[in-house]
């Protein structure tokens, strides 16, 4: 298992020696400035997260529109049940994510570009604490390429041989001196004194409270995260579980890695906490589009706006001729006649009004008769009685 480890490394070694190279340069430079290991490494993650400060601001944007989409993912989740609606349900979640500028993807973005930068710091420290046995040959500290005449020398990699922090890796023999006693080259639970003596107990623990310090900075990460929307996180179980387990994870890796690496996960979780406070101070998380209704699997159009009714003038009354509800309730004035007794026409030779359906479309049923037109045929059989 150790070669298969050693073997992989050795592979990343040589892939990105170019990268190491570039690391180290920076970290030789910052240990001029200041002689501590950890400061170095500080220094090196703080212009890490600086280079990768539009990325962070824009993942961040995407895990708050991820937490405030988790009541419409409900919903879509209850409509499209089973398997026969996995494809419709997979439509609706992308066309949601569409409209709302977001991914899943950039959500895990930052928890995905801590590994790359941990495995780098991790070879890069492997690397500059390399030591070779007796016989093996080394740079010494006068940048002469020599036999190792003792036991362990110290053979730093990846770093110029004229800097300081070459020199005193070959001194002290590939070992990270800081402070509490700690050496960040080495593991949690690495001997570092004799085994069995109480010194080794007190010893593990600056390495422990280093290790409890990352899983809360990561912890409170996530909270901090999740307190901008209680709502939304309340209804994403998935959430709050990772919020609670991922920081544990990462503890067992960090006692798995040197306490160089811990330090660079201290002060990144520490800076992206800073960088998501003032997005939220400064406004730069901007809010989620409204809540739309889920429909079937096309988009719903809104409905057309009804036009308002025209209101009826008051300078225009309805006339009586055509109104149907006049002439049902008797209130049309009564029809001149001519001088014969009858009814008045038109220039046509029509009665006004004539052929026009009344407004209510009752038809003339709804019309008062017309009064009788007098017949001289009722007149001849009165006189021919009276005779």
């Amino acid at each position: 298992m150790l070669g298969a480890e050693n073997a992989l490394f050795h592979l990343i070694g040589q892939i990105f020696h170019p990268v190491f190279e570039l690391f180290g340069l920076i970290l030789a430079g910052l240990y001029a400035v200041w002689p501590n290991y950890g400061f170095a490494i500080t220094g090196l993650t703080i212009i890490i997260m600086l280079a990768l400060t539009p990325v962070t601001v824009k993942s961040t944007k995407s895990m708050i529109a991820m937490q405030r989409l988790q009541p419409e993912m409900k919903k879509l989740q209850a409509k499209y049940k089973g398997a026969e609606n996995r494809e419709m349900l997979n439509q609706e979640m992308m066309r949601l994510y569409k409209e709302n500028g977001t991914s899943p993807f950039g959500a895990c973005l930052p928890s995905l570009l801590q590994m790359p930068f941990l495995i780098v710091l991790y070879t890069l420290i492997r690397g500059l604490t390399t030591t070779v046995t007796h016989g093996h040959y080394y740079t010494n500290v006068a940048g002469v390429y020599t036999k190792c005449l003792q036991a362990v020398c110290g053979a730093p990699k990846y770093i110029p041989t004229s800097s300081q922090m070459h020199t005193n890796l070959v001194v002290n023999k590939g070992q990270m001196h800081w402070w509490f006693g700690m050496d960040l080259s080495s593991y949690p639970f690495s001997s570092h004194t004799s085994p069995g003596s109480a010194g080794q107990a007190v010893l593990v623990i600056p390495y422990l409270v280093l290790i409890a310090a990352a899983m809360f900075l990561q912890y409170y990460q996530m909270k901090q995260m999740n307190s901008r929307n209680p709502g939304a996180a309340a209804a994403n179980p998935q959430m709050q579980t990772m919020q609670k387990f991922f920081p544990i994870i990462f503890g067992f890796i960090y006692l798995r890695v040197p306490a160089g690496a811990t330090i660079y996960m201290v002060v990144s979780s520490a800076m992206r906490i800073g960088t998501q406070e003032v997005m939220f101070k400064t406004g730069m998380v901007e809010p989620v589009a409204v809540e739309r209704e889920i429909g079937s699997g096309k988009r719903d159009k809104p409905p057309p706006a009804s036009k308002p009714e025209p209101k009826p003038s008051k300078a225009s009354k309805p006339s009586t001729a055509t109104d149907g509800t006049a002439l049902a309730k008797g209130t049309v004035p009564p029809k001149k006649a001519d001088t014969n007794g009858r009814p008045s026409t038109n220039a046509n030779g029509r009665k006004p009004g004539a052929g026009k359906r009344p407004a209510n479309g009752k038809g003339a049923a709804a019309e008062e008769p017309p009064a009788p037109k007098p017949q001289n045929r009722s007149r001849s059989k009165r006189a021919r009685k009276a005779r």
